[in-house]
């Protein structure tokens, strides 16, 4: 994995300069330091989970076959797409909760000379999103359907911000709106679909599929994500294994993972259930 992820971590230097010297901008010296600092900051921290399971992805789909360097360089493109998607609801995410802290360091929008620029710096995040797509995809058959995709799961994501945002953050605190249908809709759409989804989307469109024909796939995949933040929440409060609540929190982990892979074992093709058995059992009984 850590030559992998040292690819993948070449491949985010090439597409930057890329970007640093795109034709479409005249860039002056001040401009293309402070793009470059902006996304050194924003993109590349964290795990990069997000990114790495595109190729983990597509490789479980080629089913043993071994990648082209041009597989690579195309799954680690997409990858960084869904990182630098990440790094741009971060960044407005984090101005938006008065957030101080993000991965260890101080929020971008709190650092000296930052401040609102910050909601600038992550309109221009969302806008090198196609720029990637364009300059790597575009000669695809799949371009249009990479670019719906990315599209539909940024709506789904501002969506589920926005119930997040008016259940819980504004006007009175009124615990009894916050019902656990309420939680599982933020969960989906803020986090699901772009963490669990979205992966696994564009590396079936590299591997030609048609993604109309996954519907059961992407619910799958949503249930993961779901369980996934139900699991974060647990874990939050509840990292002393004794302490109370660890009875019902088992039996819903239980229970959802048996349901989960008779739901995979229903898929039609070993491959499709080989990434989504890969994504399951990254996520099973983590404690961290």
């Amino acid at each position: 994995m850590s030559d992998l992820k040292s690819k993948f971590l070449g491949v985010y230097k090439v597409l930057k300069s890329e970007l640093l010297n795109d034709p479409d901008f005249e860039f002056t010296d001040d401009d293309r330091q402070w793009v470059e600092r902006m996304l050194d900051y924003n993109v590349p921290g964290g795990k990069l989970n997000r990114g790495l399971s595109v190729i983990d992805s597509y490789s479980l789909l080629k089913e043993g076959k071994e990648l082209t360097s041009e597989e690579i360089f195309q799954t680690s493109s997409l990858g960084w797409c869904i990182e630098w998607l990440q790094a741009y609801f971060l960044v407005l995410d984090d101005i938006m909760d008065g957030s101080h802290t993000r991965r260890g360091q101080k929020c971008w929008f709190r650092l000296p000379k930052v401040g609102m620029i910050a909601a600038n710096d992550g309109i221009l995040l969302r806008n090198h999103i196609p720029r990637i797509l364009k300059k790597h995809f575009r000669g695809k058959p799949y371009y249009v359907d990479l670019l719906e995709l990315f599209n539909e799961v940024e709506f789904q994501t501002a969506s589920g911000q926005m119930i997040d945002l008016i259940t819980t953050h504004f006007g009175e605190k009124d615990l009894s709106k916050y019902s656990l249908p309420i939680h599982r809709r933020i969960v989906q759409y803020k986090t699901a679909y772009y963490s669990f989804y979205l992966p696994v989307a564009c590396a079936l469109l590299m591997a030609g599929e048609n993604l109309d024909n996954h519907v059961n796939v992407k619910n799958i995949l949503l249930e993961m994500g779901i369980y996934f933040q139900v699991q974060d929440d647990y874990l939050d409060c509840f990292a002393d294994p004794e302490v109370l609540g660890k009875d019902v929190y088992l039996e819903y982990e239980k229970s959802t993972y048996e349901k989960l892979i008779n739901s995979i074992d229903a898929q039609p093709t070993k491959a499709v259930q080989a990434v989504l058995k890969s994504f399951l059992a990254k996520i099973y009984k983590r404690q961290k």
